[in-house]
């Protein structure tokens, strides 16, 4: 191959697997399977191997993946590296790890164990006290992810047996059962659904609200020794027990091994039972046992010299497809399901897979009674990844999605340019729970007592049939009680009153609820500012609306389309009678407050006196705009305790900062 040719390909594998790393590492949102990515990987490495001399310090296969992000607390250096593995993927390879290792160390013992798929997490200790819970970042600088770390039942708090310093490295997981509750509600509420578990867990560690981590129930497994001072540990092995004594959740199955015979057994009792686990491995780890022979062996840039990751090979078959099924969630997106012969895949039973829109089937030429490959890469949800053509049924017709919503008949939309289609009838049965479970929830009119259970009991025993009907069910009182749909008298007349204390709330909190697509609390807030009511709001054209900052053209369009359906207009109407607040409020305007009319504040940090949602509709109320982020057109930031980048920036730009006393002022208060 020409010398220009091959630097042509080294520049675009660079490209592509950094930006594969982005999305793996720093977005816990991957776009291609791990095998897909290790395909590149290993291609890049044999023209690496081929051709030394074009190696740079900044190649993939000289960096550790992922960078560390400011989102869940500081950023902390590492007191010892945290690198990634050596991945290898076949019997010679682990073989030559084994010979290698045991030809300059003589007598060696391995440890083979499993390898976790999730966030790697370091934890230090101080006289038995948990200190610091730090992410792995790049490798030599994580994100301080302390306090969501404690509420992680795994996480030992405090140390039985206690050195003066412990440091441990471990994985953070998510139970398959348990992902597979957090994306059942998050499709219920109408939310991104997380890919897979270890994504999920991911996201979760890095949230920085604590109570959403406890939540979601993640759980931790401690798989190697970083740093300990005031005590002496030889031994992989010996730190395992050293663990275990202290109460420390270690890797539940790993076996000592002296041969590479040993070994490769070891990595196949692994491979056998892997899918029977509650959580997802993604390969097995051959690790030296010995921290002196650790030592010896040493470490390139990236990885450990004396451990190696054996990646299993994907579980992929072939498969009819016999239907695909069409789903509606809460935003109305159509989801195409394939329906196909069950496969067995990693152990589980598997003939359903989630086609994702009308764009992917059209890319991969999927059609009903295609033979299809099916496969799962170290991931829960199975995947399509291609048709095999040479069995393809000669009276096979392409297929296309229909134009009428499957649970309602009414006409479906498409954007220019998107590639989902949704039904946006308000009152389809396929969207009623969530719409109103959107409705009821804290963004949006946030009454109490109407969770999961208590709003499904009322859809199905008929006393509710759209939003509106929820500001009705005070006049069925005694028939609610009769039937216990809210329990009993005390908790039913708990839940009306909650409903009629919801009616004070503001007119953006209700354009929230109406669960009209895009438009989520801060636009809500931005269009209740700047029409000033939902009449008016309603009335917008398109062009109109986009004169909001921060509105498009696809948001602007959802809007209009929303407010041109009959049926929502009637829907808003039987609100406003039953007493709902649909137009702004404003407070008396003095010379002091007539500075805060139509001004832009952006809040950071902790306040002493209020919350963010009171010192926000304070603002509103005196005829502000409240924005999420720092930018040119900022007029004040209100910086309170601990206020981080959102401050930074407002520095740079040389925009007014209020503290907490000045914003007081300004409101008058």
């Amino acid at each position: 191959m020409e010398i220009s040719k091959i630097k042509a390909e080294l520049i675009q594998l660079r490209k592509e697997i950094k930006h594969h790393n982005k999305k793996y590492y720093d977005d816990d949102a991957p776009e291609i399977s791990d095998y897909e990515y290790d395909k590149l990987l290993n291609r890049l490495k044999e023209i690496e191997a081929e051709y030394p001399e074009f190696i740079t310090a900044t190649s993939p296969t000289q960096m550790v993946g992922g960078t560390a992000r400011r989102t869940a607390g500081k950023l902390v250096p590492h007191d010892v590296k945290m690198l990634s593995l050596q991945d290898v993927f076949s019997r010679a390879e682990v073989e030559n790890f084994v010979n290698d290792t045991i030809s300059k160390l003589g007598d060696v013992e391995f440890v083979v164990e499993e390898k976790i798929d999730g966030l790697s997490l370091a934890l230090r200790y101080e006289n038995g006290e948990l200190v610091q819970a730090i992410t792995r970042g790049d490798g030599v600088v994580g994100e301080d992810v302390t306090e969501n770390a404690r509420v992680i039942s795994d996480v030992v708090q405090k140390l039985v047996d206690a050195p003066n310093y412990f440091e441990i490295r471990g994985e953070v997981y998510m139970a398959k059962k348990t992902f597979a509750a957090v994306n059942s509600r998050q499709e219920k509420l109408g939310l991104k659904t997380f890919a897979n578990p270890r994504n999920c867990a991911a996201g979760t560690l890095r949230q920085l609200d604590s109570r959403i981590v406890a939540e979601r129930k993640l759980s931790m497994f401690v798989f190697n020794l970083q740093k300990i001072d005031g005590a002496e540990i030889t031994s992989h092995v010996d730190a395992y027990n050293f663990m275990t004594r202290n109460g420390i959740k270690i890797i539940h199955e790993y076996k000592v091994c002296k041969t590479f015979e040993e070994v490769w057994a070891a990595i196949e009792n692994i491979g056998g039972y892997r899918a029977g686990l509650e959580y997802d491995i993604d390969g097995a780890v051959v690790k030296v046992n010995s921290f002196a022979q650790r030592e010896i062996l040493g470490a390139t840039s990236k990885f450990p010299r004396w451990a190696v990751a054996y990646k299993y090979p994907p579980d992929e078959k072939e498969t009819v497809l016999r239907k695909i099924e069409l789903s509606v969630g809460r935003t109305g997106r159509i989801t195409p399901t394939a329906i196909f012969d069950a496969v067995t895949l990693n152990g589980t039973k598997v003939e359903r897979a989630t086609l994702h829109n009308q764009d992917f089937i059209d890319a991969l030429d999927i059609r009903i009674g295609d033979t299809v490959k099916v496969y799962k890469s170290g991931e829960i949800i199975p995947k399509i990844s291609g048709v095999n053509f040479d069995k393809r049924p000669a009276d096979s017709v392409p297929f296309k999605f229909p134009e009428t919503c499957p649970a309602c008949g009414h006409k479906l939309k498409r954007e220019d340019n998107a590639a989902d289609f949704r039904c946006i009838n308000p009152n389809c049965p396929a969207q009623l729970e969530n719409h109103i479970l959107n409705f009821v929830g804290r963004a949006a009119m946030d009454i109490k007592g109407l969770g999961e259970n208590a709003v499904a009991a009322l859809i199905d025993a008929g006393f509710i049939k759209n939003i509106s009907d929820i500001y009705k069910l005070k006049n069925l009182r005694e028939e609610l009680i009769k039937q216990k749909i809210l329990g009993l008298a005390k908790n039913t007349d708990k839940v009306l009153a909650a409903i009629e204390e919801s009616k004070k709330n503001s007119p953006a909190k209700l354009l929230t609820g109406l669960g009209i697509f895009g438009v989520g609390s801060a636009a809500a807030r931005d269009l209740i500012n700047y029409f000033g009511s939902l009449e008016k709001l309603s009335a917008a054209t398109v062009d109109e609306l986009q004169n909001v900052p921060d509105i498009g053209g696809v948001t602007a369009k959802n809007i209009f389309d929303f407010f041109s359906e009959e049926a929502n207009l009637q829907m808003i109407d039987e609100l406003k009678n039953d007493g709902l607040t649909t137009e702004i409020e404003t407070v008396a305007q003095d010379s002091e407050n007539d500075a805060v009319r139509g001004k832009s504040f952006v809040l950071t940090g902790t306040l002493e006196n209020y919350k963010r949602a009171e010192a926000a509709k304070l603002i509103e109320e005196r005829g502000g705009i409240v924005k999420g982020s720092v930018s040119k057109v900022t007029d004040y930031v209100i910086a309170g305790e601990d206020a981080g980048s959102k401050l930074t920036k407002a520095q740079q730009l040389g925009i007014k900062i209020l503290s907490e006393t000045e914003f007081e002022n300004l409101m008058d208060l």
